[in-house]
């Protein structure tokens, strides 16, 4: 009997504990998917073409070779979007964007003004098809 108090006793402790313990390790996804390094009052475009598109959690990524105006050399951009899963019930596939397809990408600039943001839509060049994306707005993500 004595063992069962004691047991009583522990129990609220450890589960005030393991409550404080979820809820500091949630602080860091909460944080990280914050859009507030885009700046969502602009929508700018870009023309290249796709280097890379890496299709991971927590977010897909497409990079981008974009010749700058007036010639020099080309400049890499880094477009991040949401998650493949968001991005698959919107009709993406991890092939949807492959390396070498020419595209025009509408995008939240960073705050920064360094060579990247948060993805709108992309249009393929060859096909004119374009893919949206939801990036923290009421848009949902799809094929138009």
């Amino acid at each position: 009997m004595n063992q069962l108090r004691i047991h009583r006793s522990v129990l609220p402790k450890a589960l005030a504990m393991a409550a404080l313990a979820a809820a500091a390790a949630s602080w860091p996804v909460y944080a990280h998917h914050s859009f507030a390094t885009y700046d969502r009052s602009q929508t700018l475009t870009l023309k290249g073409t796709v280097k890379s598109f890496q299709w991971t959690n927590p977010h897909c990524v497409v990079w981008i070779m974009v010749q700058p105006e007036g010639g020099g050399e080309q400049q890499e951009w880094s477009i991040e979007t949401t998650s493949p899963g968001v991005l698959t019930r919107g009709g993406w596939t991890r092939n949807s964007i492959k390396p070498g397809d020419p595209v025009t990408v509408e995008y939240y600039p960073l705050r920064d003004g360094s060579h990247g943001g948060g993805l709108r839509s992309v249009t393929l060049t060859a096909t004119g098809q374009k893919l949206s994306a939801s990036f923290g707005d009421s848009e949902k993500p799809g094929l138009k």
